[in-house]
């Protein structure tokens, strides 16, 4: 009988980590994680170039942050390709 406990407690435990999995993942490609990342850079461009004492930091801050959210879109596609050349049979 204790078997079969360990065996519940297993699936029990499965079933939760893919719950995390599944809601880390709806994270990942959430709208509110791609605009807090959108924030947090453009806010880092702002700083550095105001410290550089660059001309015009709050327009000039917005050439990196698209920048870095274009290539962060772009790395999805890159992962399919990389999972797709080292899947194993």
């Amino acid at each position: 009988m204790a078997e079969f406990d360990d065996l519940k407690k297993e699936i029990a435990d499965i079933k939760a980590r893919n719950e995390r999995v599944e809601r880390e993942k709806a994270w990942e490609t959430s709208l509110t994680r791609k605009i807090s990342v959108i924030v947090v850079t453009y806010i880092c461009a702002c700083i550095v170039m105001f410290v550089l004492n660059i001309s015009d930091p709050f327009a000039n801050a917005v050439i990196p942050t698209l920048g870095f959210f274009l290539s962060a879109q772009s790395l999805p596609f890159i992962k399919k390709i990389w999972l797709k050349k080292h899947e194993t049979n």
